[in-house]
């Protein structure tokens, strides 16, 4: 004869599936956890997208000025910001995670994570700390009339997102080109990168010209 399954051996078969189900689930959720990569540190967080759409609706393009009489001198950077500890330093130490550093204040060790590029460096020598508007953009958007001690505060600026941590040859490629010219290689980070520079800009009462204000209103579209 045959025999008869129990009606009540089926939940338990079931119950005891479910569980191994919910196992495997909670172990592969410890293992993301335990490999994720940790938050980088970053600049200030910028202004929303919404906030940076609706101050591009009311600017009205210029024609960008000429690098006449231009000079990074006219700039000075890398100012003290406390003790030994320069910008420079101080933004190494910001981005950065782990970053040990001398009696100098200079980052003997550390890991930084580019955001332009997706690139971990663990030499500062291969970071360069960028200018999210960049000096000679700025001069020939309006710098060129401010006062030494003007343009002093805006390359040194540590309270607006003006200034990055990122892969020094991806810094170099960008150079002095705005959006309109060049966005950061790493897609997922055009929307934030917008955000900076509209915030930037519009703080210090910066000019755009019209191929720029098009290319941040087509990213910031996209946020």
């Amino acid at each position: 004869m045959t025999s008869t399954p129990s009606r009540t051996s089926a939940p338990s078969v079931y119950a005891r599936r479910l569980g191994t189900l919910a196992a495997i689930a909670a172990a592969a959720t410890l293992t993301t956890l335990l490999t994720a990569p940790t938050a980088a540190a970053s600049p200030p967080t910028p202004i929303s997208a919404a906030a940076a759409r609706s101050y591009l609706a009311t600017v009205t393009p210029k024609t960008e000025g000429s690098t006449s009489g231009y000079s990074r001198d006219l700039f000075p950077h890398w100012s003290t910001v406390s003790g030994t500890c320069n910008t420079r330093e101080t933004v190494l130490k910001r981005d950065g995670s782990g970053v040990v550093q001398d009696s100098s204040c200079a980052a003997v060790s550390g890991s930084w994570y580019s955001e332009y590029d997706g690139a971990t460096w663990t030499a500062a020598s291969d970071v360069d700390i960028d200018h999210m508007v960049p000096l000679a953009e700025a001069w020939r958007s309006g710098a060129n009339s401010w006062t030494t001690a003007k343009r002093q505060q805006f390359a040194n600026d540590l309270t607006r997102p003006q200034l990055i941590a990122v892969t020094d040859n991806v810094n170099q490629a960008k150079g002095d080109l705005d959006p309109g010219k060049w966005l950061p290689p790493r897609t997922a980070y055009r929307c934030t990168y917008a955000r900076m520079w509209v915030q930037v800009k519009q703080y210090w009462a910066l000019s755009m010209d019209s191929t720029e204000k098009t290319a941040l209103v087509n990213v910031l579209n996209a946020c």
